[in-house]
């Protein structure tokens, strides 16, 4: 079983997946911030969130009982542009630390030009 699996059981209630004897695979964060992405069901979330301190089992039954039924979906967000840090990281095969070092060095025309030697045909 998956959290999104328990997110869509949350959502759609058709059958409580969740019970005593499986209580360990229910993660909060996980389904917490899978909810946050819906106007109706943000504000359950983030009373879960507040209340992280209960067992996943209670949280998972205020969710489950109070979350009005419905069918959701939402593509999670992911970061879309690479970071200038992520580029010299590449370039330069430094860690995170070296590569924040050498970003206060390098100026924007040198990321440019790492950018172009970096640029792949056909992505």
């Amino acid at each position: 079983m998956k959290p999104f699996d328990i997110v869509t059981d949350i959502s759609s209630g058709k059958k409580k997946l969740i019970d005593s004897s499986n209580e360990k695979l229910y993660n909060a964060f996980i389904i917490n911030r899978a909810l946050s992405y819906f106007p109706d069901t943000v504000f359950y979330a983030q009373e879960m969130n507040i209340n992280h301190h209960l067992d996943n089992l209670l949280q998972h039954d205020f969710l489950f009982h109070s979350i009005r039924k419905a069918k959701r979906f939402s593509k999670w967000s992911k970061k879309d542009k690479v970071s200038d840090i992520e580029i010299v990281q590449e370039y330069f095969k430094y860690s995170n630390k070296r590569a924040e070092e050498a970003l206060k060095i390098l100026s924007k025309k040198d990321i440019s030009e790492i950018k172009k030697l970096l640029e792949r045909g056909g992505q």
